[in-house]
């Protein structure tokens, strides 16, 4: 055991040599810099400079995509078309997920989707292993839909596309941008549906959008029934029992409930299916008139095949189609609505658009970020303004955060990541981590120049005594980021955003920081508080307080 703490005593004497160097190599440089405050000023507005650049080029997006474990596959067949259609287009993609080694079970569903409802549409949700058995490379959400799709695109007997759930549940059925073309002048569905088309084909050409796909359901065959009305009431039929009649042979009415063997059963109303399989069906119905005679359909009314819109769709008041897809691989859902806004602003007059679903948060927080930023910035200034009771010492610690957000954007930018809703919550963690650092040196700062000496001398000394504590919690925190930059598994992509961003920006405001926070201080002493601050807490009498009210300013260095 004693040569166990020997060893371990010998290794920690050998750290603390080498950091006592380590803290002289800084503390010498420090003071050269010191010593050409222009020069080092100079470069701070620089690397400001850089920072900002790199922040309003760094893409932008609302949240990451998540792997949620399952894939959400739509089959839509031609309209009209009948089960046995779809069935056919359906066996080859039930084949290919269960083919999948990292697909555990598939759910079929026919009949309905999550864009329409009827015997040509049908749904699967995939089911994938847990993560820890998906080792293989591509096994991620991401990678088996973008092959999954490239599969699907050969299919002929319907379309069929591959989509992942929201990040954020109940906004939206699937990931990715969902816009609202709108018929605002009552130009008629057939130049809204012209309008969607010409903004297919134009999003179709461009390389920041994909897997681009219309949410209505096509035209479908249809049975017009025209009545006319005044022959019917001169048979002395009523409209409304006309209407009932349809209704109740091809849809269906309930009349009461009964019992059997217990249970409570309802009743239902319909025509048999053989019954009403043809448009002739249609015409050889009766209405009885209040005389008791039947008439048939085939005395008032006709019947052709036609074709139109299963359902027709509003939003905000306004006709509307709707329109959804996914920004392209190595874009940011940012620059897909960027694109779809411009490609919309050719559509024909009349034609306006609107976000939904996660695309409207997306636009509704692009505008705010710089407002949280702001008022963080604020709170942090108040705060510190009340613990020196200065206005101008807060300046030069907030002052070092720009450096904390360069490393932010810097690793954010290398791992392809975006500025979403993760990444503007580590800048405000960033905020609280680079001030810290400040605050070490600026508080023995001030208490230096309690004790006589100068702010030039006072910030040398601050900064070398502050040093190990500030190179110690800093490592401490950087090392804590280490699970979440490397983050696999359920809910990664947002652990990934946030630690990225705060390893990087805590890298730079510690790396940088420890010499331009000296540097801040001395030109804030100099130039904007020449009265002596308060240190933190600090007690002083009032007769003799010179923090901002003093009567005797002491000279600049």
């Amino acid at each position: 055991m004693a040569r166990i703490v020997g060893f371990f005593d010998r290794i920690f004497a050998a750290f603390n040599r080498w950091f006592g160097r380590m803290t002289e190599r800084y503390a010498h440089t420090n003071a050269k810099i010191l010593s050409r405050p222009i020069r080092g000023l100079a470069v701070f507005l620089l690397l400001g400079a850089i920072t900002a650049f790199l922040f309003l080029r760094l893409p932008t997006a609302f949240l990451p995509t998540e792997d949620q474990g399952y894939l959400v596959t739509v089959v839509q067949g031609p309209a009209g078309s009948t089960r046995n259609r779809l069935d056919e287009a359906i066996e080859p993609i039930e084949q290919y997920w269960l083919s999948q080694p990292e697909v555990a079970d598939l759910v079929v569903i026919r009949g309905f989707s999550f864009f329409g409802q009827g015997q040509n549409n049908a749904m699967m949700f995939a089911a994938m292993k847990p993560w820890e058995e998906r080792t293989a490379d591509g096994s991620d959400a991401e990678s088996m839909l973008q092959k999954a799709m490239g599969t699907f695109s050969q299919i002929d007997a319907a379309t069929a596309f591959v989509i992942q759930p929201p990040a954020i549940q109940s906004l939206g059925n699937a990931s990715g941008f969902s816009l609202k073309l709108e018929d605002r002048t009552g130009v008629g569905r057939d130049v809204l549906k012209q309008a969607m088309g010409q903004l297919l084909g134009a999003a179709s050409q461009s390389d920041v959008v994909s897997n681009l796909r219309p949410e209505d359901q096509p035209p479908a065959p249809q049975l017009r029934v025209d009545i006319d009305r005044t022959l019917a009431t001169a048979l002395g039929l009523s409209i409304a029992d006309v209407n009932a009649a349809l209704a109740i042979n091809f849809g269906s009415s309930y009349a009461n409930d009964f019992n059997r063997d217990g249970r409570v059963l309802r009743v239902v109303v319909q025509a048999d299916a053989q019954y009403r399989m043809t448009p002739d069906d249609v015409l050889q119905l009766r209405v009885p008139t209040p005389a008791g005679e039947l008439v048939p359909f085939s005395a008032f009314a006709t019947a052709e095949w036609t074709a139109g819109p299963p359902s027709l769709a509003r939003y905000n008041g306004y006709p509307a189609m709707t329109l959804s897809g996914v920004a392209a691989p190595g874009q940011s859902s940012g620059a897909a609505l960027a694109e779809m806004e411009k490609l919309a602003e050719q559509l024909p007059p009349g034609i306006g658009y609107e976000w939904t679903g996660i695309s409207y948060e997306e636009k509704q927080s692009a505008g705010q970020v710089g407002t949280l930023l702001g008022l963080s910035m604020l709170v942090v200034f108040l705060l510190l303004a009340a613990l020196y009771e200065s206005w101008a010492i807060p300046l030069s610690v907030l002052l070092i955060v720009p450096m904390g957000v360069l490393g932010g954007v810097i690793f954010s930018i290398v791992r392809g990541l975006s500025a979403d809703v993760y990444f503007n919550v580590g800048l405000i963690t960033i905020i609280g981590l680079a001030a810290k650092n400040a605050i070490l040196i600026v508080e023995f700062a001030i208490e230096e120049e309690d004790r006589g000496l100068s702010p030039l001398e006072a910030v040398k000394e601050a900064a070398k005594l502050r040093l190990r504590p500030i190179i110690m919690t800093s490592l401490a925190f950087i090392l804590g980021m280490v699970p979440l930059v490397l983050a696999t598994g359920a809910g990664a992509a947002s652990r990934i955003a946030v630690g990225t961003g705060v390893m990087g920006g805590m890298i730079t405001a510690t790396g940088i920081g420890i010499f331009v926070i000296p540097l801040l201080y001395l030109m804030v002493r100099r130039h904007l508080s020449r009265n002596k601050p308060h240190a933190a807490g600090s007690m002083d009498d009032p007769s003799t307080d010179q923090a901002d009210h003093g009567t005797s300013p002491e000279p600049a260095s």
